[in-house]
């Protein structure tokens, strides 16, 4: 094993795709939804666009399943959503119903209950083209925007990522629109029961006692909706309009993700306004740059993820002596400094200081990305970086929850009652507290500086150690799953001066000891958020066994013969280019519902592993060194 040799080819080839003002960006899937979507979207407008249809239309085959319809990752089980999603936009695309992917599909969707039991996104999308009444959806009235904040639901007691997709959507669902479909494409076969004869859209499995009282709440509100003022009907469509127009990004978009973006572009189109507006044409060019098109085969990113993508790049390059300058420079310049965002109404006294995941989404920073470049800025420079830092310490610690964890984007965004509305059939409406973030911020605060012993760092350990399973692991919310969960706690554990003696700590070890394969490395499957195995998958991915292999090495095991085994897999799967192959997903936007594979993940992670297991076996002190 040529570890040298490993290191230097690793890192020569992450360092091939920087760009040349210094940051990395890498492509981001997601599952047929957001491709087929992107197509639906062009013939609500009437502006189909064949050349590039046919190409997304190429990528939506290639990942049909094997059980005849779409997954939501790779080689995942049969999801109705997705598929019903992707065969109305192959067959918008002209796809023959008869082919046969086209007859599996349909076959696979009817088996499991039809379109008629998709999800709530999936019927707003089948109500906007007209193929179920607006019965089928969740009551949702405009005037929630007139809601003040004491009230139970309030706009602001979602997730970012709920509001920006929501906001737009209520404006939809108040007008109903119908698509304009200039090809007049149905899918009427989908359905089992015609939808004119259903009457129980909104059904079990009821996940708590909330949810069935929020059932009749939503037939109250069928009810009354009509009735309810007009001057207040116009009053929230305006705060409505105000919200989406305030935070539109330019050609990065309502909140950086398609989904908000799409809703906003079909909200002004409903609205009125012109397709020469400036919001409009910006907003096409948003959408468009979440393509990826190469050669014959296309497909739409969920968002894009520079800032990310940058960090780690750059925490990855750094572990393995290499120059992260030019990456540190990019990302100082877009430390959000001037606009107060939405986390503002939770945490009115904090000062901005924090970065967004994308290229510009100055509303919504993201907790979890500006503790990871706060600890390259300071590992780089810590003199120069030195107000960055700051102003990112001074955000951090003042978005830390009640509970002593942190969430991505807001503070205390945990009112777990909103999960079971109706419209929350997917249970991701909310932004709590996560072991994942929470490590990292730990893991910042105590690599410039915060002893253990420090209230806000005191406070999140102890959060810390009450979420440890009874394996030993944690859960994972944005990477798969507990593996990905263990490692930045171990990192975190480490940073604030915890003994790998600490009982907690090793019980963590053990369950990364338990789950090592037999060729050295780890694996986990995204269908442990559906009840699978904790840490177990078919084979080894290169992203997850180093972040198996960079936790045990937190936990002070860089002598340990697993750790050499995983050492070892990671050299022996590299390809010649220096670079590794990962078809699994292994991040998560929401467990069970929208999974994510970060093409970058297989560079970088890798890479760090084995220059971190270089530099502790080259030095002195078998200690790591950084919160990361």
């Amino acid at each position: 094993m040529n570890l040298d040799d490993a290191v230097s080819r690793a890192s020569a080839a992450l360092q091939r795709h920087q760009r040349p003002d210094g940051h990395f960006v890498f492509e981001l899937e997601a599952d047929a939804t957001i491709p087929a979507e992107f197509v639906l979207l062009l013939h609500y407008f009437a502006r189909p666009n064949p050349a590039l249809e046919a190409k997304i239309g190429v990528y939506l085959r290639d990942i049909q399943g094997g059980h005849g319809g779409w997954p939501l990752f790779h080689d995942g089980a049969f999801n109705l959503s997705a598929s019903v999603k992707a065969y109305f936009a192959l067959k918008m695309i002209g796809d023959d119903i008869h082919s046969p992917h086209m007859v599996r599909a349909r076959a696979a969707i009817l088996n499991a209950g039809g379109a008629e039991r998709s999800n709530v996104f999936t019927r707003v999308q089948l109500a906007l083209y007209g193929e179920i009444p607006w019965a089928g959806v969740p009551v949702m009235p405009i005037e929630i925007m007139n809601l003040p904040r004491w009230f139970p639901f309030h706009i602001s007691k979602v997730s970012y990522w709920s509001r920006t997709v929501m906001v737009p959507l209520l404006v939809l669902m108040a007008h109903k629109p119908q698509a304009r479909n200039p090809r007049g494409i149905h899918v009427a076969e989908l359905f089992r029961t015609t939808p004119d004869h259903i009457r129980d859209w909104i059904r079990g499995p009821y996940r708590s006692g909330w949810a069935r009282i929020f059932k009749h709440v939503d037939r109250v509100l069928r009810v009354i909706e009509p009735h309810l003022p007009s001057r207040g009907h116009a009053r929230a469509i305006a705060t409505a309009e105000k919200f989406v127009s305030e935070r539109l990004n330019g050609e990065d978009g309502l909140g950086g993700i398609f989904p908000a973006m799409a809703n906003a572009m079909m909200m002004f189109d409903t609205l009125g306004v012109p397709e020469n507006d400036p919001r409009v044409v910006t907003g096409w060019q948003a959408l468009h740059k979440l393509l990826v098109i190469d050669g014959d085969r296309a497909y739409c990113q969920p968002c894009l993820s520079p800032v990310w993508d940058t960090s780690l790049a750059g925490h990855a390059i750094a572990e393995a002596d290499g120059a992260s300058d030019a990456a540190c420079a990019w990302l100082r310049d877009r430390q959000i400094l001037d606009v107060v965002g939405d986390w503002k109404l939770a945490r009115p006294d904090a000062p901005p200081g924090g970065w967004a995941f994308q290229y510009n989404n100055d509303f919504y920073p993201d907790v979890d990305d500006t503790a990871v470049v706060g600890m390259l800025l300071h590992r780089a420079d810590p003199d120069t970086n030195a107000t960055a830092i700051a102003r990112a310490r001074d955000w951090i610690v003042a978005m830390q929850a009640r509970d002593g964890g942190w969430g991505a984007f807001d503070a205390d965004n945990n009112h777990e009652y909103l999960n079971h509305i109706p419209f929350a059939d997917h249970g991701a409406l909310l932004d709590p507290s996560t072991a994942d973030v929470t490590a990292r911020c730990v893991s910042f605060l105590c690599q410039i500086g915060f002893a253990a012993d420090h209230p806000t760092v005191a406070r999140a350990l102890k959060w810390l150690r009450a979420e440890q399973l009874h394996d030993g692991s944690w859960f994972g919310r944005w990477g798969t799953n507990y593996i990905y969960g263990t490692w930045p706690v171990l990192c975190a554990a480490n940073a604030a001066g915890i003994a790998p003696t600490d009982q907690a700590m090793a019980r963590a070890t053990a369950f990364l000891h338990a789950t090592q394969r037999e060729e050295g490395g780890w694996g986990e499957d995204n269908e442990t958020y559906a009840g699978a195995p904790p840490g177990r998958y078919p084979c080894c991915t290169p992203s997850q066994t180093a972040w198996a292999l960079l936790g045990l090495m937190a936990a002070g095991q860089a002598n340990d013969p697993a750790v050499a085994r995983g050492i070892s897999w990671l050299v022996t799967a590299q390809k010649a280019d220096g670079e590794w192959d990962e078809a699994p997903y292994t991040a998560v936007g929401f467990p069970r519902v929208f999974y994510l594979k970060y093409h970058g993940y297989r560079l970088f992670f890798p890479l760090m592993a084995l220059a971190r297991y270089r530099r502790l076996q080259n030095g002195n002190d078998r200690r790591v060194a950084w919160g990361f």
